[in-house]
């Protein structure tokens, strides 16, 4: 499994992601709206594809990981309908407070990426580490 290359994916993906919300910064709500399907409908195709990982997943850390996909795609759905309710809702205050809520909820989801880069560091090093030793073990078998 060639790790650098998933970073890299990664890392092209959070760029994709920074563009994304630079440009819907400075678009109309409808464009938002037609960005949010869209990213709700990729989510969508994760979540499915996540299910069946789990389904598929023979053992705990596989199911484990598809399970934490699967509890984004419930927040993201959680969040697509408070952006549904906030578009129904013409208090301002209530709109101001929903505003933070969502920013809080959007500074908790970087929170929640770096802590996943994180541990996808640290599960690489263990896999390298891993093979490393067999590699390791093997060649003094060998001897």
């Amino acid at each position: 499994m060639e790790f650098s290359e998933r970073l890299d994916a990664l890392q092209q993906r959070v760029a994709a992601a920074k563009a994304d919300v630079q440009a819907a910064a400075t678009e109309s709500r409808a464009q938002i709206g037609k960005r949010i399907d869209q990213a709700q409908g990729d989510l969508d195709r994760a979540v499915k594809d996540a299910q069946q990982q789990a389904e598929q997943a023979a053992d705990q850390a596989r199911s484990k990981w598809a399970q934490f996909r699967a509890d984004a795609a419930t927040k993201m759905e959680d969040t697509k309908a408070k952006i549904d309710k906030r578009n129904r809702q013409m208090d301002a205050k209530m709109a101001a407070r929903e505003a933070e809520w969502a920013g809080a909820d959007a500074a908790d989801a970087i929170d929640f990426a770096e802590w996943a880069v994180d541990n996808a560091e640290l599960a690489i090093l263990d896999a390298i580490d891993a093979r490393a030793y067999a590699d390791e073990r093997a060649k003094a078998a060998g001897s």
